[in-house]
């Protein structure tokens, strides 16, 4: 009955979420600007191999799109658990419950969900044998979200869990020693955190050239 509670449990989930969204949201325009070079510089129709400097281009391109999800994602992690650790304890303790039941749930669904869309290309291509059909197509899309479902989002969310709970241990004690001031750090580092959401969409979004 507590309002700070059911805060605490929504902003938990929100996290993440919101979290599943942006890693995939990474590595989606990381494929995409992958795909977007090797068509424009290698011929995969001709039997002449790719240099080895445009493959390394390649290699960078997944590499920066990467990197770049993860800071942001970072970002906002550190940023909100000392801002509610800072806001108030019974909200933050139930965010950290939140985080660990809704990461829990929704890791064994992306892998779930992710596995099963893979294992339907599969079962088209060799037990049904209908490669290049509308349906092979269909799997196709499916295997093409089911891969970042269950090889990125799902398996990330375990080191979340972990980081936000132990850090929020952290994040407590520091806190208790700044209580004078913690509410304002707190509204600061939550503006902080929003700004890194914002850029976990919006600077990594696909920009039609």
């Amino acid at each position: 009955m507590d309002p700070r509670v059911t805060l605490g449990l929504i902003t938990g989930g929100a996290v993440i979420f919101w979290f599943t969204g942006a890693s995939m949201q990474a590595v989606t325009t990381g494929a995409y600007r992958a795909v977007a070079y090797i068509k424009k510089n290698i011929k995969l129709d001709s039997a002449q191999a790719a240099s080895v400097e445009k493959s390394k281009e390649v290699v960078k391109i997944c590499t920066q799109y990467a990197q770049a999800g993860m800071i942001n994602i970072f970002g906002v992690l550190f940023s909100f658990t000392l801002a509610f650790a800072c806001f108030d304890p019974t909200f933050f303790a139930s965010y950290l419950i939140s985080i660990a039941v809704f990461g829990l749930f929704q890791a064994m669904f992306m892998a779930n969900a992710g596995g099963a869309w893979d294992n339907a290309k599969k079962f088209v291509e060799v037990d049904l044998r209908e490669k290049g059909t509308a349906l092979h197509a269909a799997t196709v899309v499916g295997d093409t979200v089911g891969d970042p479902f269950k090889d990125t989002s799902s398996v990330a969310l375990n080191p979340i869990i972990k980081f936000t709970t132990l850090f929020g241990l952290l994040a407590v004690e520091i806190a208790v020693e700044a209580k004078d001031v913690a509410q304002t750090i707190g509204i600061v580092l939550f503006v902080v955190g929003l700004v890194f959401v914002y850029r976990s969409f919006y600077s990594m979004r696909i920009k039609v050239e």
